[in-house]
């Protein structure tokens, strides 16, 4: 909706929707009324409607109506479902309301459109980019024994929006000591501990547009074995790096990255995708649907922009390593995004 109209509302919380014609026709909105001005202001359409207001009021009626004004029932019509935002039970009752009239499901369409990037685009994600190496800038100079996770989340926060990010899709992750084979872990009261082996990882956001970086840290010398995880995530990342360029398989870097992990022996820690596309970010995802991972069938073209992030998290150990960069894909190769220092940061 966002790529089609420009909107930039909070609506995705609730049912909306655009109804557009294969044929030249209108543009129709339908949403909530709490958000009418805000698309009276920043969106492009020919039509707005809306439901509720004062009073509660039933979306799938109101959007029953619209369908009918359309003439949407003697049509051949194909609805978006999103993976997240319509509830199971307004998509079952959207079927009864379009019937037979309902004859496919095409679930990436638009953002399949949108995966090669315009100049414009790509300018916004260089200052995210740019934003975000700010911010591991102030997260790193504030990293020290005794200051908590969500201390040092304040501080990447307090960077990101002083240097004009906006809130970014999904939220930050921190991991020190016992938590560090956690993929995904927020940051919590746990006071860093010399010894800590860690990692961040988040992502800004400029007009939308995100970027994400991550980085691994230790407090004191990191061990052997921290230093191993650490060559051998960084050396996937270097081949993943090597092997995108426009026209390759988007499955290819996936599998030299996966190479380097397997020819270390642990494959079994490699428990989440190589990397993916990104995207103008809506809570809960920044992420596109091309995915460099097992199975994928998409093709890298050059102005996409996708992660770089082949991990090790080895639970029996209590310990991971994850580097997150971004790369401009280009007609020769992949340009990395981020400036800030891909090397493990060390606090003595």
């Amino acid at each position: 909706m966002r790529w089609l109209t420009g909107s930039d509302a909070k609506s995705y919380q609730e049912f909306q929707c655009v109804l557009l014609s294969a044929k030249p026709g209108p543009v129709v909105v339908l949403t909530r009324e709490g958000e009418r001005n805000e698309f009276l202001d920043d969106a492009l359409f020919d039509r707005l409607e809306t439901f509720g207001g004062p009073e509660p009021e039933d979306p799938i009626a109101k959007f029953a109506e619209i369908a009918s004004s359309l003439g949407l029932g003697k049509s051949r019509v194909g609805m978006e479902v999103p993976a997240y935002y319509l509830h199971p039970h307004e998509y079952l009752r959207l079927k009864e309301v379009l019937g037979i009239a309902l004859v496919a499901e095409p679930n990436t369409l638009i953002q399949d459109l949108t995966l090669v990037k315009s100049p414009a685009e790509i300018a916004y994600i260089r200052e995210s980019s740019r934003i975000g190496d700010l911010a591991m800038v102030r997260f790193a100079s504030g990293l020290k024994e005794g200051r908590t996770e969500l201390d040092l989340a304040g501080d990447v926060y307090a960077s990101l929006f002083a240097n004009g990010s906006s809130i970014a899709a999904s939220p930050i992750n921190i991991v020190s000591g016992e938590r560090s084979s956690y993929s995904h872990g927020a940051p919590t009261l746990r006071k860093l501990r010399r010894g800590d082996f860690g990692s961040v990882e988040y992502g800004a956001a400029y007009k939308r547009y995100t970027s994400t970086i991550g980085r691994q840290f230790s407090i004191g010398a990191p061990t052997p074995r921290m230093r191993e995880l650490m060559d051998i995530v960084r050396r996937a990342c270097d081949a993943q790096i090597a092997a995108i360029r426009d026209g390759v398989p988007a499955v290819a870097p996936h599998e030299e990255a996966k190479k380097v992990i397997a020819a270390a022996g642990l494959d079994h820690g490699r428990v989440h995708t190589s990397g993916y596309g990104l995207a103008p970010g809506f809570p809960p995802t920044w992420g596109e649907p091309i995915h460099q991972f097992g199975g994928s069938t998409y093709t890298l073209s050059a102005g996409m922009v996708v992660t770089i992030e082949p991990p090790v998290f080895l639970g029996e150990e209590k310990l991971g390593a994850r580097i997150i960069d971004n790369v401009l894909v280009t007609r020769d190769g992949a340009e990395l995004l981020s400036r800030f220092s891909r090397d493990m940061i060390v606090i003595n």
